[in-house]
């Protein structure tokens, strides 16, 4: 019977290729964050505001439609705790994501300020 050859560099390998492409990912960062001037950051920012506000209001109006859904499934749920659980559920995670989107600004601002 024929042994099979040993795998453990190429599995070694494919480990260290994440890290390694994170690596050259945070240093590209830095020197392009190092030679950009405060101009160039904002004019950076300012379509990513853009954007981020968007994302935010979009996500503020599906999570209420997801609410109201759960509202919906709680009051209909009867005596089943199984779906009343669900919508407690949706509930939670709805009020967790919007305070998650909602202060990333403000989290963003204290660590950079």
């Amino acid at each position: 019977m024929a042994q099979k050859p040993y795998q453990g560099t190429k599995r070694r390998r494919l480990n260290l290729l994440p890290i390694a492409i994170f690596l050259l990912l945070v240093v590209t960062q830095v020197s392009l964050v190092a030679a950009a001037s405060d101009a160039d950051f904002e004019e950076i920012l300012a379509p990513l505001t853009t954007i981020y506000n968007l994302v935010k209001y979009a996500a503020t109006i599906i999570a209420g439609l997801v609410m109201l859904f759960a509202g919906v499934t709680y009051i209909a749920s009867g005596s089943d705790p199984g779906k009343r659980e669900k919508a407690k559920n949706m509930v939670m995670y709805v009020i967790v994501g919007l305070i998650v989107i909602w202060a990333a600004p403000f989290v963003v601002d204290l660590i950079l300020g």
